[in-house]
């Protein structure tokens, strides 16, 4: 700058001393500008003021030359302080240039900017507020400095102006929202420590409601909880536990629907701290909020379930995420299921549900997901937002179950293998607790649920194939699942094919034109037309995956007798076995079938109502069963001695001769001989002494003697038979003459000349097949040879 040039009205000899390299030069030029400046002050000459200020800014502040923008700098600073308390009028033109040095390559001005805005806004004090949002732009740019003198004098002016906004009540917090929205994703530590040290200041003072304004920052404020540095992160839970505090004090004011998603997205962070505080406010919110969550409960669950397998290592985040998941639950009520998501939702009160039982049968006992396959975190949840009224004291609010998206959400997390075991439990729970609160909507998604119901029975752990029956229970069980026809499923329109169903029969009177008085599909009030699809996928699951059968065939079948009627289990599968085209799986499922009969105590009632036979539906029972039971030899035996048709046992232990008596059959009748003598045929044993009234018992028991080979089953029947007293009464009567010893009568309408027939039948049906089986082995043995 040409020193020589006119720039009244400032000398030529400021002018040089201002563009001086030497500090105390240029000082003394602004105090000479500081007391100009003062004179036209007291002539009120403010034209002189401008002019003098558009000089320092354009000719020095701004110019080409370090040395005269530091003079500038320290001219705009005496103007100010020479203005004083009338240097509001021109801060707009004290303040641009130096923000602009702000920029400035060279260190040594940007410290000196520092310096001089210091001393504008000591000045100015509260006029600086309608300048706020540039101060605050240009010091957060400051505040990562890599210079320490500039960071130094930034703080100093970062703590004056947070002095001055605490002190004022006209801070303008809806203007300077979008700067801190924009600035709060920076990466810098240093000025995430200095965005949340303004946070902290702002929240602190009691005429800003920066709560309002929580969603615009609370994404933000999660990724600064990620930062690094342990103090920045400490800054930031403690800004998050003061508006947390607020939000528990004043629940009514605070827009929770719109802070959801957010907390749904850090729920799944990877960094714990973010984790767990995301959790901690997603229960608070859940509890606060109450049925304003509920729109958004597909995203809560896929960020809350996988939580709820973490281990030791993460026990407080799972803690947390399992009181949010039980809240959660309460929120659904019955009233859901009567509200029509295509129409406008009725109102319901904005409470959380009160307090309740989730688990009808919890004393008791203790479809493919169409998601995309990405990851959990990438789950479109911004699509769940609604608009929605927020709750107060009165207030009735507008929500929306969003059935749909949490069933989608709940299959997709059953259908994952690698999901943890609390988890599936979890998705079970709700899933019952949903066919509890809302059957009626709930059986729209019961098809394409199915599938991954009965694969989950499968499970390694006993807890979750627990839920699962009690699940599949309630389906089979709830009036809501019953259709018009009795079966809706059973004509195959509303089944969708799986890999694992079948389609359900035509109805019961189409079945078998043999049966005689027999209702093979059974219904009862207790159950609906999915009764009988169960039944059908679980057989063809047990088919599909024998190891299923023999690892947990027992135990899943001794749990659906305790959860539904036992009669009808037995009932229907034995239908559905008559109709068996694999032959060795009927003959191993009835084995399975025979012996939970026989042993189980869950069956003790249906035993006592098959021992007697006394009712026609006893009766009917025990020819369902009979016809099923044909497939295997010796359980049709075990069903005659259980029932005491003695006569009828007898008579087929005589048929025996004519069967292929294999190893598996020897085996079968020792095993049965080991049955006699437990407890549950005491009543047999004792009918023994009575050996004029029971002859066809001894003798069907000598049958079986007969049958076995010397082994230690033959010796235990051996000495068994060797205890019935007096042999010699062990004469029959004519059978010309009618019985009087064989108990049962005419009156029971049990044609057992028919069923030895249809034991004959079924029996060649199993020579046949058996015979095949060898002759296809035969040549393949020759294919293998060749």
């Amino acid at each position: 700058m040409n020193a020589e040039r006119d720039l009244s009205p400032l000398a030529p000899g400021v002018v040089r001393a201002l563009t001086d390299k030497l500090y105390e030069k240029r000082k003394v030029a602004a105090l000479e500008i500081e007391k100009l400046v003062r004179e036209f002050v007291a002539q009120n000459n403010t034209s002189q003021i401008k002019h003098v200020i558009q000089i320092l800014s354009q000719e020095f502040a701004l110019s080409q030359h370090p040395h005269s923008r530091k003079g500038g700098l320290i001219g705009l600073a005496a103007c100010s302080i020479a203005l004083g308390k009338d240097s509001g009028l021109y801060l707009k033109e004290l303040i641009e240039p130096v923000l602009t040095c702000f920029n400035d390559a060279d260190s040594r001005l940007r410290y000196y900017a520092c310096e001089a805005l210091y001393n504008i806004v000591k000045v100015a004090r509260g006029s600086v507020l309608p300048h706020f949002n540039v101060l605050f732009d240009g010091l957060s740019k400051l505040a990562a400095d890599p210079d320490p003198n500039v960071k130094s004098g930034s703080e100093l002016l970062d703590r004056l102006l947070k002095d001055i906004v605490t002190e004022s009540n006209q801070f303008d917090l809806v203007g300077f929202i979008p700067l801190l929205r924009e600035r709060i994703y920076s990466n810098n530590q240093y000025a995430r420590q200095f965005i949340i040290s303004w946070i902290l200041v702002l929240e602190s003072v009691p005429d800003i409601n920066l709560l309002d304004y929580l969603p615009e920052i609370l994404d933000g404020l999660f990724q600064i909880l990620g930062d690094n540095s342990k103090e920045i992160r400490k800054m930031c839970e403690v800004a998050l536990g003061e508006f947390l505090k607020e939000i528990k004090k004043n629940p009514s004011s605070v827009k929770f629907a719109e802070m959801a998603n957010i907390l749904v997205i850090h729920c799944q962070a990877a960094d714990d701290l973010i984790q767990l505080t995301a959790m901690c406010w997603m229960r608070e919110f859940i509890q606060l909020a109450g049925r304003v969550m509920l729109p958004y409960s597909s995203g809560i669950l896929t960020a809350v379930l996988p939580c709820l397998s973490y281990d030791d290592r993460k026990k407080n985040i799972k803690e947390v995420a399992n009181v949010c998941n039980q809240s959660l639950m309460k929120l659904v009520i019955p009233e859901d299921d009567e509200m029509d998501e295509a129409k406008p939702s009725m109102t319901i009160p904005a409470e959380p549900a009160s307090e309740e039982s989730l688990s009808k049968p919890e004393a008791a006992t203790t479809g493919e997901s169409q998601l995309p396959h990405h990851g959990r975190n990438e789950l479109d949840i911004t699509a769940l937002k609604q608009p929605l009224f927020f709750p107060c004291s009165c207030e009735r609010i507008q929500v929306t179950l969003n059935l749909d998206g949490i069933v989608q959400v709940l299959d997709y997390h059953l259908s994952d293998t690698s999901i943890g075991m609390m988890t599936r439990i979890a998705v079970l729970k709700w899933l019952y607790h949903l066919y509890i609160k809302t059957p009626r909507k709930m059986f729209r998604h019961t098809d394409s649920l199915f599938p991954i119901l009965l694969r989950t029975l499968s499970d390694e752990s006993d807890e979750v194939i627990l839920k699962d029956l009690e699940l599949l229970a309630e389906i089979a069980s709830s009036p809501a699942g019953q259709t018009e026809e009795g079966h809706g499923p059973s004509d195959g329109s509303d089944v969708r094919p799986g890999p694992v169903e079948l389609h359900v029969p035509a109805r019961a009177g189409q079945l078998s034109s043999s049966t005689k008085g027999l209702e093979c599909s059974p219904s009862t009030p207790t159950m609906n037309s999915y009764f009988y699809k169960f039944m059908i996928n679980l057989l063809k699951r047990f088919s599909s995956e024998r190891k299923l059968l023999e690892t947990r065939g027992a135990f899943i079948i001794r749990q659906l007798c305790l959860l539904l009627n036992a009669e009808n289990i037995f009932h229907s599968m034995a239908d559905i076995l008559l109709r068996e085209e694999d032959l060795k799986f009927a003959s191993t499922m009835v084995h399975t079938l025979n012996t939970i009969l026989l042993t189980s105590s869950e069956l003790f009632q249906l035993r006592n109502q098959l021992k007697d036979l006394k009712t026609p539906e006893s009766r009917n029972l025990f020819c369902c069963l009979y016809r099923s039971w044909c497939h295997n030899p010796v359980t049709t035996v075990s069903l005659c001695f259980l029932t005491q048709n003695y006569k009828h046992a007898y008579d087929l232990i005589q048929k025996f001769g004519d069967l292929e008596v294999t190893v598996d059959f020897l085996t079968e009748v020792d095993k049965l001989v080991q049955l006699i003598e437990c407890p549950i045929f005491t009543y047999l044993r004792l009918q023994l002494l009575d050996v004029k009234n029971n002859p066809y018992l001894i003798k069907a028991l000598y049958g079986l003697l007969m049958l076995l080979p010397q082994s230690s089953a033959f010796q235990l029947l051996s000495h068994r038979l060797q205890c019935v007293p007096n042999p010699d009464l062990m004469q029959t009567t004519d059978n010309t003459k009618p019985s009087t010893s064989f108990k049962r009568t005419a009156s029971s309408n049990i044609d057992y000349t028919e069923l030895l027939q249809h034991f004959e039948k079924v029996q060649n049906k199993h020579l046949e097949a058996r015979h095949q089986r060898a002759g296809q082995a035969e040549q393949l043995d020759r294919r293998v040879v060749l």
